[in-house]
């Protein structure tokens, strides 16, 4: 399958806005979407579109709109509500387009992921400055936004350009260098099925290598993901908030958790209000056809006339050990059930013997909230062989219920659980992890099983 065939399903996702992203009516605008030449240094050849709305705010703030694969920047601007926005807002938003046949961004060549090293995020750099000169814009009001591949970019220039960008945000993205190559290919199999596993210090070091010596201020970020995006994976969406907390020296333990929708979990890192240094929204049983909540994306910024937040890069160095690992929740139940993982392809071989007692080990951590909670799980190898397939087993504490969960098959969904192994993280290698979980219901009991088996083998817990 073709990279563009890969990400096509997303085009239908820009043109279905979250029916709550404008609550107001647009004015009537003679602004009109117009391409520019000759903005500045252009490794490979991008087109520009601008979008300037009839009345600019003094000292405008900017946003720089990625497409997702086989897109335009003209049809990302028909596509979403970002131009309706300026119109509101005053601010200026920029459409570029790659020119490349898959219309895809380069996320994937050394030379895109270190600042200045070329590619696409030169180009799109030289927008950032064209627009900033020629309108007086505000330079500490710059900010990216995309979708799919235009989410991957979006990742890549707050990486490649911390101190050009206040804010990003990322629908149906990965993290940063997660689709690296070494420029061999465009795609990367491993890091689009969720496969790419790494503690918040490596990823965060990642960030910081593209920049070496950086000490200032990192752009916050706001990550989307439904979890059953088939495309570029759900496990991504939890590697996005370890790199992205990691770099602003978080905890991955939410400061604040809500349901904004029904069927959407929110949490927040580092804050709990609105503009907090990483927030999350996962989408329960959205596909990669993710729909793109302008007007939220535009709150998170500040563009909405929100101040931005006035407190200081943090004073101390991020963390030298990973920190707590707990992947974010998925969301409250929605109305109709959520679609479930399928079962492993295979059942946990039954001739290789179960790992002897003590070779398996169970970290697992409860984030509850009035009568939910999710659950985090990591299941760590610690005897001297593979494990090849996997079911762990735990009796939840009475009155939990699982409502959903990632990275495993869960059956039944109360009392005495067996969660298996699903296609991509079938084999726990020696002194390796996996990291599951879930969100359940609760009626008062928000407590933790206290006994795990791997195999039938009995685990320690941590």
């Amino acid at each position: 399958m073709t990279l563009k065939t890969r990400l096509l399903g997303v085009l239908t996702a820009v043109a279905t806005v979250a029916a709550a992203a404008l609550a107001f009516a647009t004015p009537a605008s003679a602004a009109t979407l117009t391409q520019v030449t000759g903005f500045g240094n252009n490794p490979t050849n991008l087109q520009m579109h601008l979008y300037v709305p009839d009345r600019v705010a003094s000292r405008p703030g900017i946003l720089l709109a990625l497409h997702y694969c086989t897109g335009t920047g003209p049809a990302f601007y028909s596509g979403t509500q970002y131009a309706s926005l300026a119109d509101r807002y005053g601010f200026i938003v920029i459409y570029p387009s790659a020119t490349r046949s898959s219309k895809c961004w380069d996320v994937a060549s050394p030379q895109a992921l270190r600042r200045g090293g070329g590619s696409d995020p030169v180009g799109l750099v030289s927008m950032i400055d064209y627009v900033k000169q020629r309108y007086s814009a505000d330079p500490d009001r710059v900010f990216a936004t995309g979708t799919s591949s235009g989410a991957m970019m979006t990742n890549v220039m707050l990486g490649d350009y911390p101190d050009v960008f206040a804010a990003g945000a990322s629908f149906a993205g990965v993290p940063f260098a997660c689709f690296a190559t070494g420029g061999s290919s465009e795609w990367n199999s491993q890091c689009a099925n969720g496969q790419s596993i790494k503690t918040a210090q490596q990823w965060g070091d990642l960030v910081r290598g593209a920049y070496p010596g950086y000490s200032g201020r990192r752009p916050r970020m706001q990550i989307w993901h439904g979890t059953s995006d088939d495309t570029l994976r759900y496990p991504n969406f939890g590697e996005q908030v370890k790199q992205w907390t990691n770099v602003h020296g978080l905890s991955q333990t939410p400061t604040y958790t809500d349901s904004p929708q029904s069927g959407y979990t929110r949490t927040r890192y580092g804050s709990s209000g609105p503009m907090a240094p990483v927030e999350a929204i996962s989408m329960q049983g959205v596909t990669h056809n993710i729909p793109v909540d302008a007007a939220q994306v535009i709150r998170f910024f500040g563009l909405d006339g929100t101040a931005p937040p006035t407190t200081p890069p943090p004073t101390t160095p991020p963390p030298t050990t990973p920190p707590p690992t707990t992947p974010p929740p998925t969301t409250p139940p929605p109305t109709t059930p959520p679609p479930t993982t399928p079962p492993p392809t295979t059942p946990p071989p039954t001739t290789t013997p179960p790992p002897s007692a003590g070779a398996c080990g169970v970290t697992y951590t409860v984030n509850a909230w009035n009568n939910g909670l999710t659950a985090s799980v990591r299941i760590t190898n610690t005897g001297t062989t593979a494990v090849n397939g996997w079911a762990l087993t735990f009796t939840l504490p009475g009155g939990q219920t699982i409502t959903g969960g990632w990275n495993a098959a869960y059956s039944p969904t109360s009392g005495a659980v067996t969660a298996r192994n699903v296609s991509y993280n079938g084999t726990i290698a020696p002194n390796t992890s996996v990291e599951i979980g879930f969100q359940a219901t609760h009626t008062g009991d928000a407590g933790k099983p206290t006994a795990f088996a791997l195999n039938g083998a009995t685990c320690s817990i941590a």
